[in-house]
């Protein structure tokens, strides 16, 4: 695999397949996206296969300057291999979403989700600053579409709502990723990585990053676009967005808030667990009452994601380790309860939860699927968003156990709105007879929500398959962080050492008597 361009063939293959897509009719439109999707799964496969664990941190590394300081440099950790990993996972699964129930423009729908991968893939995988700025901002303008052109009634306002906040955010975080790059001198990730900028600046650039990384998770409070996008989003484009995108805010955190800003980080590590612990209570208690299926599972992601930046803040490996695991887990989690969602939404064309009732009457094996993701997305040990909470919640009382006591009722009133949820529309009476009259899953949704499942198992039954590759990676992150972590207050207080003289007489008492 040495010096063979993988990443960039990742990037070429659903760059050719949305050009295809253009000038092909609905149908062929379809299958050139799965078939380009289902290639680059397989180059994912190949990617992981051939990622050195126990190697060299950056891999599989390409770098051909473009013009100035801007250049096209790509290369992977483990950290950027898994949520690339978690990206062609879910890709082809979106576009199988799509096959029925998306019928105009098929073409540039399809187009708009594949030229989305390239820039997905190109967010972890650039190793230029500037490369991932722009990266990062473009991944804006398919979505913008897929929400604006084939969404809900109210689509433009959430398109709209959706662009604004994300990309003022980002204007900031520009200006910042340009005062980096005059005062240290280079573009390249790896060593701004290292590079120690001046503490006092530190905070400023900390901030400016926050603000586009804090839109992008979403944390309370600019997580208002978050509910729109998703209800007004066609059901591909809610998995992708609760699947990758929001993962890009807490990728962002791993790659420059906290390597590039220790000291920054340390500070302000209170604001980031302020705003965690708000989000966790609060989008719980808001998601306790919504009657909206999507609503619910969008408010449920950002009580979710709160739990990935009180890890990340933890400044331990514990708490990275889980964040990690959540993002990872919610990404599979999240994205098959909005497919769960889309099935009964293509049957019955109403997102209100009290339109459905007793399902698992008429739909068993829809039932038992949507159980276990409500199950995941709980927490129940055995599945993969066990770990990642596990982790992060210990992580983070091992730096302020206040926080991981607040941040622990999440998880409590997390069970509270899904099992109440699902309640609400597998069991009780049959009242409405449309919905009782709804076929069970096709062929193509099982074959949709099965992979899902399945990953979900493996994360909670065997997580070291996950966490193995990222290990070495976290443990760099927390040792360039050690010089700045607050100190714990979890530390347990020690006694009084004995005098010298009293144990030595008791070992010697103790040892005449084994003679």
């Amino acid at each position: 695999m040495d010096g063979f361009p993988i990443l960039s063939l990742m990037m070429a293959v659903p760059m050719a397949g949305a050009i295809a897509c253009l000038f092909a009719g609905a149908n062929g439109a379809r299958w050139i996206a799965l078939i380009a999707t289902l290639v680059d799964l397989v180059l994912g496969i190949a990617l992981w296969a051939n990622f050195d664990q126990g190697g060299l941190q950056w891999q599989f590394q390409e770098y051909h300057p473009i013009f100035g300081r801007f250049a096209w440099a790509l290369g992977i950790d483990g950290i950027a291999l898994m949520l690339i990993a978690l990206t062609v996972f879910l890709m082809p699964i979106c576009i199988g979403a799509s096959w029925q129930s998306i019928t105009k423009r098929v073409g540039e729908y399809m187009a708009a989700f594949l030229f989305m991968e390239v820039l997905m893939i190109g967010v972890f995988a650039a190793q230029d600053l500037y490369l991932f700025y722009v990266m990062f901002e473009a991944g804006l303008i398919p979505m913008y579409l897929i929400i604006g052109i084939w969404g809900g009634a109210d689509r433009i306002y959430a398109s709209y709502k959706f662009f604004l906040y994300t990309l003022l955010g980002s204007v900031l975080m520009l200006i910042a990723m340009m005062w980096m790059v005059h005062e240290a001198g280079t573009t390249e990730i790896p060593a701004l990585m290292a590079y120690d900028f001046d503490p006092q600046v530190q905070t400023w650039l900390f901030l400016a990053f926050f603000a586009s990384f804090a839109v992008k998770m979403p944390m309370w409070p600019v997580h208002t676009w978050l509910p729109d996008a998703h209800v007004q989003a066609p059901t591909a484009g809610s998995v992708i967005l609760a699947g990758v995108l929001l993962k890009m805010g807490g990728y962002g955190f791993i790659r420059f808030s906290l390597p590039m800003f220790p000291e920054a980080s340390a500070q302000l590590a209170w604001l980031v667990w302020g705003l965690s612990m708000v989000a966790v209570v609060y989008t719980s208690l808001v998601a306790l009452v919504q009657s909206d299926m999507k609503k619910l599972i969008a408010y449920s992601s950002v009580a979710h994601m709160a739990i990935v930046t009180v890890g990340l803040f933890a400044f331990n490996q514990a708490g990275i380790e889980g964040a990690m695991m959540v993002m990872l887990g919610h990404g599979l989690v999240s994205g098959a309860l909005f497919l769960c969602v889309g099935v009964i939404y293509d049957r019955l064309h109403t997102r209100e939860i009290n339109r459905y009732g007793g399902l698992s009457i008429n739909m068993p094996k829809y039932a038992v699927l949507f159980l276990l993701f409500t199950m995941a997305s709980v927490g129940l040990p055995g599945t993969s968003n066990f770990v990642g909470e596990f982790l992060s919640l210990m992580g983070i009382y091992q730096a302020s156990s206040w926080v991981a006591l607040v941040c622990t009722t999440g998880i409590i009133l997390g069970a509270a709105y899904m099992l109440y949820l699902y309640r609400r529309i597998a069991y009780g009476e049959q009242v409405n007879a449309d919905a009782a009259a709804m076929p069970d899953l096709s062929a193509r949704e099982i074959a949709l929500l099965a992979p899902i499942a399945a990953a979900v198992l493996w994360m909670g039954v065997y997580p070291e398959s996950f966490l193995a590759p990222m290990r070495s990676d976290i443990r760099a992150l927390e040792a360039r962080l050690a010089p700045a972590a607050p100190a714990g207050d979890s530390q347990i207080k020690m006694g009084a050492p004995k005098p010298a003289g009293e144990g030595h007489h008791e070992e010697a008492a103790a040892h005449g008597e084994a003679h």
